[in-house]
Formats: C-alpha cells, structure tokens, sequence
C-alpha cells in the first residue's frame, strides 16, 4: 500500500508573499483573543501563518517580540473601541456637557472592551517594561491617539470646562485609569467574576462617576 505524503501546513487565505510578517502578527493577535498572553506561542503562529517556523525569525526574533507585536494592536483595538464610543455621543450643547460626555465615553468603551475582548485586553497590559503611553502608530486609533492620550484628550476638555483646576491636570490619567482599571482586573481575575454582567455595568457607571466627581 503506497504511503501517504505528509501533509503540508495550511496557508492562510490572507498570507501574500512578502506579507508574512503582518500574517503572524495576525494570528497573534489571534491566539492573545482566545486565550491572552500566555496563549501567543511562536511556532503556532507560524503554523497558523501556514509557514515553517525558521520563517518567523526573519521578522519576529523570539516570542517576546511577537509578544510585543500584538500588544500594540491589541492596545491599537481599544483605542478604536473608544474611538466608536466617543462618535456616539451626542454633539454637546456645552463644553461642560461635551467634556462630561467624552470622559464616560472612555471609560464605558475601556470596561466593555475589558469584559468582551479580555485575551486582548490581558495582553495590552502584559508586560511591566512598556506601558506604551507615548506616541506610537503602532498603538493608536484612527485619530492617531492611544488609549491613554484618548483619555488624556478627555481630561482636557474638563479643564477647558472649568470642571478640573489646571493645577490639578497633571497626573490625573493615572487616577482616572487606576480607578477603572482596577475595576476591570477584580472582574477579570478577581472576587467579582461571579457577578451578574448587569449588576457589573450597574457598578461600572458608579466608578466612572465616581472618578468624574473625584477630578
């Protein structure tokens, strides 16, 4: 009986020639959504890729710079999520209004993409080295803004409404975001994973109150 050849890897129906690097980079991102960082493994990206995995290091020398790779996009997609947020509020009628808006806007779209994307949301925040605060590309929206200058944008418009002292601007994206943060790791890891999805979007509409009261 004649034996059967080994079978080949499949390609992905995306993977082009000279685009290997964005294919692995997608099923990263791929593995980070089903499963968070622990989840993005080198070699099953290059099989997800549909390539040998000696291919992979031309663009990605070790799984930590893949790693690094899908936190960008994976903080790239929260930042589109509070982008979409933010365009469904209505237009203000006051700066006061506007800028009340905007900061709940950011942080209604931060938990959602908390609870609905938490693979991604795990790897945007898995490493300690690179908080990514800065201005990247690679980690920003379609305004070209990152999670954290959205919220920083957010806080201006507070000033600019008389709700936040000028004195008191600086710093204030670390408070803002400790707050919900924090929120969003007790759901994810925490003592209220069991908690009814209302009764936490109920509690999450209090914190970003809270934080809005407490600027």
């Amino acid at each position: 009986m004649k034996k059967r050849a080994p079978e080949k890897p499949a390609r992905r129906g995306t993977y082009r020639h000279g685009d290997l690097r964005r294919a692995l980079l997608e099923a990263g991102v791929a593995l980070a959504r089903e499963g968070g960082p622990e989840a993005i493994v080198l070699r099953e990206a290059t099989r997800r890729a549909g390539v040998v995995p000696n291919a992979a290091y031309r663009h990605f020398a070790s799984r930590d710079d893949l790693l690094q790779a899908v936190r960008s996009a994976a903080l790239a997609e929260l930042a589109r999520a509070i982008e979409a947020e933010l365009a469904k509020t209505r237009r203000a009628k006051t700066l006061e209004e506007d800028a009340r808006g905007a900061l709940r806007a950011v942080g209604r779209a931060y938990l959602r993409f908390a609870l609905g994307e938490s693979g991604l949301f795990r790897t945007a925040f898995a490493t300690p080295e690179d908080l990514g605060l800065g201005p990247n590309p690679a980690r920003s929206g379609q305004s070209g803004l990152n999670p954290f200058e959205l919220l920083g944008s957010a806080l201006d418009k507070f000033v600019s409404a008389g709700l936040l002292p000028p004195e008191r601007r600086p710093g204030a994206e670390f408070l803002a975001w400790s707050a919900v943060h924090g929120f969003a790791m007790l759901i994810l890891d925490g003592p209220l994973r069991p908690v009814p999805r209302a009764q936490l979007d109920a509690i999450g509409e209090r914190v970003i109150a809270m934080v809005e009261k407490g600027l």
